[in-house]
């Protein structure tokens, strides 16, 4: 391949990668999860030090000229003026401290926030929701930080919860949300939704008796099996029609 093939075929690997971000963002406000102040980041495809997340905007209306380009220590790459999300350190701190990570949401899904407050286990109760994984920590920003304004807003605060997070697929943050991590866009997007999905239906069954929990196994072998291609890319390709995006 020539140089010029070459420079060409990085710049479609990325500008793939960016309009693949733009859509998950659109899904994830027209499927309820991320509201007004959520976000969606992905790895940089060419650079694993490099980060892309939107500029601070309502993701439903994130378009491709508003997504930026970050460090892992959460700095803008360029001079563009406009304001970044202050909680891009949510996302920095993950891709630094977990390799294996490609994707990362944060959002405030409404059902899920009395777990973050509470001893109700949000482990998955149905098949869809494997994906979210068996373990589900919480993590208090109190026990490191004290009174604050809840905002992930720097980058110990960033790794703090990384930490938290660990080897799992979601972490809940008490009082605050949820942040979900994956090895691609379209895997982040199943398990945000299969997280709010599984704490709606525990909701739902507490007020009849009491959760019956999928077992360790279970999880393991049905999140395996949806987060394999065809899986993930019959849902990505249902929720980005849902999104607006049917003539793609």
């Amino acid at each position: 391949m020539s140089a010029s093939n070459a420079a060409s075929h990085d710049r479609d690997v990325v500008e793939a990668t960016l309009t693949t971000l733009v859509m998950a963002n659109r899904i994830l406000a027209r499927e309820g999860i991320i509201d007004n102040f959520g976000h969606v980041s992905v790895r940089h495809p060419l650079n694993p030090e490099r980060y892309f997340l939107s500029r601070s905007r309502s993701p439903e209306i994130v378009s491709r000229d508003d997504i930026l380009e970050f460090t892992l220590e959460g700095e803008l790459v360029g001079d563009d003026p406009r304001k970044p999300y202050a909680e891009r350190h949510i996302h920095g701190a993950i891709f630094k401290d977990r390799p294996d990570v490609n994707a990362v949401t944060h959002h405030h899904a409404r059902s899920i926030l009395p777990f973050t407050m509470s001893d109700v286990s949000l482990r998955p109760m149905f098949h869809m929701a494997s994906v979210i994984g068996a373990t589900i920590p919480v993590w208090d920003s109190q026990h490191e930080f004290g009174d604050t304004n809840m905002l992930v807003d720097s980058m110990p605060m960033g790794h703090s919860l990384a930490r938290t997070l660990g080897q799992n697929r979601a972490v809940l943050m008490r009082g605050h949300g949820a942040t979900c991590a994956a090895s691609d866009l379209k895997a982040v997007v199943m398990i945000s939704i299969g997280l709010r999905d599984n704490a709606e239906l525990i909701h739902s069954t507490r007020q009849m008796g009491e959760v019956t929990y999928l077992t360790d196994g279970e999880i393991e072998k049905t999140s395996g099996m949806l987060l394999s291609p065809m899986p993930v890319a019959r849902a990505w390709d249902y929720w980005v029609a849902r999104a607006g995006y049917g003539g793609l």
